[in-house]
């Protein structure tokens, strides 16, 4: 699948991620100060323990750096909702919000950033949209630690997963 992009609003939020009743159009100037948007990303694992990493596209920021797939909450979406529904955008793989674990929340500058983690099925396909990845892998909890290590996931990940590390794996380890 390779998605047209669209102009994406998101819902302003307080620093406990209640919406302010503002809206934001992403790209827009005029970001408020002390204000946050919701950032999701999904941790799609097999029973075997592999989970799925995205690498980013060539145009996008952070270009062929590697993460788990997610991007904003959109005005009116929760959270599980958004990173349902980015986990299909960007791979194809259909889950439930409801099937999905939440692992934690981790502040930005201005953005509150929730992973998540859903098991999926080893005959899952992957599909992913050519304007948000370049590839991906199914890969060991080792490998991600070690392109952590390289500098070979995008920026952002390296604080995420520092604050965030043991709670995902030991929710994988849990859900296997």
């Amino acid at each position: 699948m390779c998605d047209e992009g669209m102009d994406e609003y998101w819902d302003v939020t307080d620093e406990d991620g209640r919406p302010t009743g503002e809206t934001y159009r992403r790209g827009a100037p005029g970001w408020p100060d002390g204000r946050f948007h919701v950032v999701v990303a999904t941790c799609a694992f097999r029973r075997d323990g592999a989970v799925l990493l995205t690498q980013r596209a060539a145009n996008k920021e952070f270009p062929l750096d590697w993460e788990f797939p997610g991007g904003s909450v959109l005005t009116g979406e929760t959270s599980a909702a958004a990173a349902s529904r980015e986990l299909h955008e960007e791979t194809g793989l259909a889950v439930p919000a409801a099937a999905l674990v939440p692992i934690g929340r981790f502040t930005e500058l201005s953005a509150l950033f929730d992973l998540y983690v859903v098991p999926v099925p080893e005959s899952s396909t992957v599909l992913p949209d050519c304007l948000e990845v370049a590839a991906y892998e199914w890969v060991s909890l080792n490998d991600v630690e070690q392109r952590l290590r390289s500098g070979r996931m995008a920026e952002p990940w390296v604080a995420r997963l520092r604050e965030l590390w043991t709670p995902l794996v030991q929710a994988i380890e849990s859900l296997r």
